[in-house]
């Protein structure tokens, strides 16, 4: 099969012809039809993340939004068919720890994800293997393509999950800080339930993109005071700040625009700048019982409400999708992200 492969940190993917992954008895194979081109990729090409054990031994192909139909099934598979459509949550679980018993598998003890750790080659392929293949798998209903699943397959069910953890209402004022992938994402989930979106970023195209998303204020971080000026918008300061980003000038705006009571979702992981580390008014959270919160993924049980919620139109994360890829052309999607020119959605469907 082919497949595209990071060799070297910084370095262009190289294409390659390498062997079909094989099923065991538990595992399934997918035929991919699309695979998102995720900033976490661009990550790992990076060498970002080894602080929190993202570090996987190259050559490996990355990859971890997609969707496809099964290709063939290991012996013991009960509950899926070569033939099936299919997407999986970006994180692998054992299905048998104390957190996937709970319900909350985007914590598993074993959570491997796609291409970003040793032995767990991911979807810029033709071909990919998924463990656990019972446990791992959802079933997409017809109308939802697998265009559509590659789209929501981590920066999208990230930011809907994030939303959720938020507690958002109707009403609640909503400061999504970043316009990404996730954050344009995070802006249609709350909008969809009734909240106030201001999207917060330093590019006015994306900004742009945020109110087609249903962002109903935007600020410019880069010529505007974001703390004063979502204060000023709400009238006191965010019910919700969401961190798409994930750099300290983002985790602080958030947290400093919340007003009292207010809880600030950390969805976006830092970059080799913080290491993981970002100073927070402690006292401000302290005396203002600002609550913050952690967001990983989004939990396979969840996935029932998210798909019922695309399925039914209410949400649409194909909409996001700035353009379809040949797989060849991954290099180049690398490059406009290292440049924060992307808007939207890269999805590769040629292969």
């Amino acid at each position: 099969m082919k497949t595209a492969k990071i060799v070297q940190h910084k370095r262009p993917l190289e294409i390659l012809n390498v062997p079909d992954p094989q099923p065991g008895p538990e595992d399934a194979v997918i035929k991919i039809e699309a695979c998102g081109v995720c900033r976490s990729d661009w990550h790992a090409w990076q060498g970002d993340w080894a602080w929190i054990g993202l570090s996987p031994e190259l050559p490996i192909t990355p990859g971890h939004e997609f969707g496809g139909v099964i290709e063939e099934v290991g012996k013991e598979v009960k509950s899926f068919r070569p033939g099936d459509r299919v997407t999986v949550p970006f994180h692998s679980a054992c299905g048998r720890c104390e957190y996937c018993k709970k319900g909350v598998p985007n914590l598993c003890e074993n959570l491997q994800i796609y291409g970003l750790v040793s032995g767990l080659e991911g979807g810029y392929a033709e071909y990919v293997l998924v463990r656990n293949a019972d446990f791992n798998l959802i079933r997409l209903p017809e109308n939802v393509d697998s265009l559509t699943a590659a789209a929501l397959g981590c920066r999208y069910m990230t930011g809907y999950h994030g939303i959720v953890r938020g507690h958002v209402k109707p009403g609640d004022w909503v400061a999504v800080h970043g316009t990404g992938g996730v954050g344009l994402s995070a802006i249609q989930v709350a909008n969809a339930l009734g909240a106030q979106v201001i999207a917060v970023d330093i590019d006015e195209q994306k900004l742009e993109i945020a109110k087609q998303e249903g962002a109903i204020a935007a600020v410019n971080a880069r010529k505007e005071n974001v703390v004063e000026a979502i204060k000023e918008i709400t009238k006191g300061g965010a019910h919700v700040g969401l961190d798409a980003l994930g750099i300290k000038d983002t985790v602080l705006n958030s947290v400093l625009s919340l007003r009292k009571g207010g809880r600030h979702v950390q969805v976006g992981l830092t970059t080799s700048e913080e290491g993981g580390f970002v100073s927070l008014p402690v006292d401000l959270i302290t005396a203002s019982e600002i609550e913050f919160v952690g967001s990983i993924g989004n939990p396979h049980p969840d996935y029932r409400g998210l798909l019922s919620l695309i399925s039914s139109g209410r949400l649409n994360p194909k909409r996001l999708v700035e353009r379809e890829i040949k797989l060849e052309e991954v290099n180049a999607v690398f490059e406009n992200m290292s440049q924060y020119n992307t808007k939207g959605f890269n999805v590769i469907t040629k292969f």
